[in-house]
């Protein structure tokens, strides 16, 4: 298969998994008759920007390799880590955090409505992000295994750990060590999430999980490496938000603490070592490994 033909599968295939999951999430949303009208418009606008959807194409193309296709347990999983995933951006551009007026190209929930409601916005996805998985997976066992990968991936030992440690490091001279910490629990870790909760909507037996954890974990690792770089190397309009961000608050980077060349053989020695984790998985996986190569050369 030629570079090009991969390419356009690729591009195709994660098309279809966008139209799933914002289907899905409509319906999800639509579900909830009594979300008072403010705060309705404030969830339907941040879903419906339009996110690149990795995290909850992950979970669909987990699921889809172990089992041969998704399911409706997928769908409802990739819909919650999405809510998640957009709660913890709105959160990320209040004024107290990074403080950004730009998110996925259009002007972030506090701009446009405002502080306490965006607050409100983020804390309804996180919440309502469990009680779908509480609700609509059919099997108690699955639901339970499901809410606990997310909930230990983006609570205080997962995401919210990396994202104080992030902030705590501004002004230092960053390590290589603080860096993995923040790069691995801000980011990794919910990459690792999505291809665990897919790999358990297919059955995965533990063998399954090992292999696909790793995986998550090395292409989620390298993206904030490649995200770090493009802060520094793209514009506003290809990121979709305020370039340079990082730089200006003096953010402990991988460009900063190791410098751009660096940054980029890293990024490049964890997206083979992804590859490599899905070995056993034969050419069904091959989706995946296009994906972690992908990462390598974004520019948004």
């Amino acid at each position: 298969m030629s570079v090009s033909t991969a390419n356009t599968d690729f591009d195709h295939s994660l098309s279809e998994r966008v139209r799933i999951v914002n289907d899905t999430l409509d319906r999800l949303v639509a579900q909830q008759k009594e979300i008072p009208m403010d705060l309705r418009k404030a969830l339907d606008y941040t879903l419906s920007s339009p996110g690149k959807r990795i995290r909850s194409a992950l979970v669909l193309w987990c699921c889809e390799l172990v089992a041969g296709r998704d399911n409706a347990d997928a769908r409802v999983a990739a819909a919650a880590i999405e809510m998640v995933h957009t709660y913890s951006l709105i959160h990320d551009d209040l004024p107290a955090m990074d403080d950004d007026d730009l998110r996925r190209g259009r002007p972030t929930c506090h701009k446009v409505f405002d502080e306490a409601t965006a607050i409100l916005a983020g804390d309804g996805l996180l919440t309502l992000a469990f009680e779908v998985l509480a609700k609509g997976v059919n099997d108690p066992k699955l639901a339970v295994g499901l809410v606990r990968e997310l909930a230990q991936a983006a609570g205080p030992a997962g995401m919210i750990a990396g994202q104080i440690a992030d902030l705590k490091a501004e002004n230092t001279a960053g390590t290589i060590e603080a860096l993995e910490y923040i790069h691995i629990n801000k980011t990794a870790k919910m990459f690792r999430c999505a291809t665990l909760m897919g790999a358990l909507c297919g059955g995965a037996d533990a063998r399954q999980l090992e292999a696909l954890g790793q995986y998550g974990l090395k292409i989620g690792l390298g993206f904030q490496i490649a995200d770090d770089i493009l802060d520094v190397s793209a514009s506003s309009e290809q990121l979709g938000k305020t370039a340079g961000k990082d730089v200006a608050a003096a953010k402990c980077t991988y460009p900063a603490v190791v410098g751009m060349e660096k940054a980029g053989e890293l990024a490049r020695v964890l997206a083979h070592e992804a590859v490599t984790a899905l070995e056993s998985f034969g050419d069904g996986a091959d989706i995946l490994r296009h994906l972690a190569l992908a990462l390598l050369d974004r520019n948004r």
